[in-house]
């Protein structure tokens, strides 16, 4: 091992995980702070120490990785957003990290918190610096391939999707016929799909992106199983994602979901969707 530990400050998903186990590999003593909650406890058999927090406790999380001897730590998994109206314990140094905040928004957030851990000493690397592999390549990556009409709804969705990220709403758009069905706020992708699936019926087009302005050292869109399944649900027949910048979470048997349900999956580079 290393001298000098890891830190890992797990969310929910399997990610935490694959980070963990990636970073040993590596020779990479890994502290994990987890979550109530949200984080699977499993991850405790990844790990080299556990300590459990709840949502807010920032001083708590600071105070375990510099104890540890942590000088480096990665952001993995992801927090329910709407824990933050009713499950949060914040600790003093949190509520004066919320009152100094100009606005609540995810990335402002994210990136005030990762001041804190820096002030400190501990620099945070990017979410795929043990994973890159994870990342969505280019290209069409099911036998099924998007209809000359879905790809106009790609190019259609795909500037108005970058907007909303650069306004740091959400991440994913459902489109069809060069119409916006759903925008992704609070409430997460997979309702977005739902919302927008029952909305336009059957072969909507699903589009997520990569912030313009993203910190890559957290939060980049990521799609698995769940989301072609969530897709399924509502008939909805083409995802289009970044290519380069989006999470790809158990990617053969994703694809072989999205080959039996005659969905095209598509990694998209580029700010026009071509």
């Amino acid at each position: 091992m290393q001298d000098h530990p890891l830190g890992l400050v797990a969310g929910g998903g399997q990610f935490p995980l694959l980070c963990a186990r990636a970073a040993r590999k590596q020779g990479r003593r890994v502290v994990a702070i987890a979550h109530n909650g949200e984080t699977d406890a499993l991850l405790s058999e990844e790990v080299d120490q556990i300590e459990w927090v709840y949502l807010g406790q920032l001083g708590k999380l600071i105070k375990t990785l510099k104890k540890a001897g942590a000088s480096e730590a990665i952001f993995a998994g992801s927090i329910t957003k709407t824990r933050i109206f009713r499950d949060v314990r914040p600790d003093l140094r949190a509520i004066d990290l919320w009152r100094r905040l100009g606005n609540r928004l995810d990335d402002r957030i994210l990136r005030s918190v990762a001041a804190e851990l820096e002030q400190e000493g501990i620099r945070v690397l990017p979410s795929t610096f043990f994973l890159k592999e994870l990342l969505v390549p280019s290209g069409v990556l099911t036998r099924c391939k998007p209809s000359e009409s879905q790809w106009k709804d790609i190019h259609f969705g795909w500037r108005l999707a970058r907007e909303i990220g650069r306004l740091d709403i959400g991440q994913c758009l459902v489109v069809k016929d060069r119409t916006v069905l759903a925008v992704e706020a609070i409430e997460g992708t997979d309702r977005t799909i739902r919302r927008g699936g029952q909305l336009g019926g059957p072969d909507a087009v699903v589009i997520k992106v990569c912030k313009p302005a993203q910190d890559t050292r957290f939060d980049l869109p990521s799609v698995g199983v769940g989301t072609i399944e969530q897709m399924v649900r509502v008939k909805a027949s083409v995802l289009a994602v970044e290519a380069g910048r989006t999470l790809f979470f158990d990617r053969d048997s994703t694809i072989d979901t999205a080959d039996r349900s005659s969905i095209a999956v598509v990694g998209v580079k580029g700010d026009t969707g071509h």
